[in-house]
């Protein structure tokens, strides 16, 4: 224990508080130092793949699990700077719910962009007509708005029934 770098700067800093030169020797130890910090990097990060099944899930939880999990951030290796993230399939997204009254109170707007071109659709409507979209708006408005949220978003896949077309990657299922 007397060898390790944390014995070794406490000496430095006793050293340093008696008088105002460090010795050779303390250079000679300071050397021995090794505080590195390990990045991932496209050659490190390994992949898997995940399905999440949307059935009576509260979609802002869920989402914001999902949204971690494309980052990468449920990982020990997690870079903020690198897309460390799992590929995740969501399935019955059309059987999910919201607290409260956000299924006949929650807007979603859309705009064509022609003047007086705001379209706008509650919850019920949407889930109804495009259950993935409902998903897909809530995860990717979770992710960093950059090109490395754009390529964290590419491995989202989200069906609104039962089944998926992704069964050879041999998907782990994700719970919460």
């Amino acid at each position: 224990m007397e060898d390790g770098p944390y014995y070794i700067i406490h000496q430095m800093l006793e050293v340093s508080t008696r008088s105002s030169k460090l010795t050779a020797l303390n250079f000679s130890q300071m050397s021995k130092l090794h505080f590195t910090t390990k990045h991932a990097n496209a050659a490190t990060v390994q992949r898997n793949w995940y399905v999440v099944d949307g059935t009576n899930q509260t979609v802002g939880r869920m989402c914001a699990r999902i949204a971690a999990v494309l980052r990468g951030k449920n990982k020990a290796y997690y870079t903020p700077h690198v897309d460390c993230g799992d590929f995740v399939i969501v399935t019955n997204v059309d059987k999910v719910k919201f607290t409260g009254n956000k299924m006949q109170e929650k807007v979603y707007d859309h705009y064509t962009g022609y003047p007086g071109g705001r379209k706008e659709e509650i919850a019920i409507d949407l889930i109804k007509r495009r259950p993935e979209v409902l998903i897909e708006r809530a995860v990717k408005g979770m992710l960093p708005k950059n090109r490395l949220g754009r390529q964290m978003y590419k491995k989202l896949f989200v069906y609104a029934g039962e089944e998926h077309p992704h069964g050879a990657q041999q998907p782990k299922e994700l719970k919460f």
